[in-house]
């Protein structure tokens, strides 16, 4: 490891400037939630994120993270990554008060983030814990929106 400065953390201006191999190996190492990704649903990902962040070690892209927001009302935080060896330096913490600062992300009401081990990180970001009802919906195959409103499965949309 070498001594780092924080100057290594970037927008990535071009979404193509992210390495999705170093990536894929960067959640290898660090990030038991995203182990099983593979590299094209990855280069999905970053595509429809704004902002991406890297932070680089010479040629070593050593962290990571991504938002998708509308701008203004709601944003979400996700993937946020850095290499172990450099954990511990303020670079996750420089990196997501990146993210926050990025245009599409400084004006937003509310930003969330989904994590499972990393509280006491994000608290002392200022984050808080969110008691409200929190859903999801898992993708299934076999999942009809017009079943879901009520509609006969199978049922027809007749338009005029």
């Amino acid at each position: 490891m070498t001594n780092m400065d924080c100057s290594h953390i970037r927008f990535c201006d071009r979404k193509s400037d992210v390495d999705l191999e170093q990536l894929t190996t960067l959640f290898e190492i660090a990030a038991f939630w995203a182990r099983e990704r593979d590299f094209e649903n990855l280069a999905v990902a970053v595509a429809n994120s704004e902002p991406v962040v890297t932070v680089w070690d010479g040629k070593s892209q050593i962290g990571f993270a991504r938002a998708t927001s509308d701008g203004i009302y709601r944003a979400c935080i996700w993937d946020v990554v850095i290499h172990p060896d450099y954990q511990g330096l303020g670079l996750g913490r420089k990196m997501v008060e990146t993210v926050l600062s990025h245009p599409r992300m400084s004006r937003v009401e509310r930003v969330y983030l989904m994590t499972t081990h990393q509280q006491k990180f994000y608290e002392r970001i200022g984050f808080e814990e969110n008691p409200s009802t929190t859903m999801v919906l898992y993708n299934q195959p076999e999942f009809s929106p017009l079943a879901a409103v009520g509609s006969p499965v199978g049922a027809s949309i007749e338009s005029d």
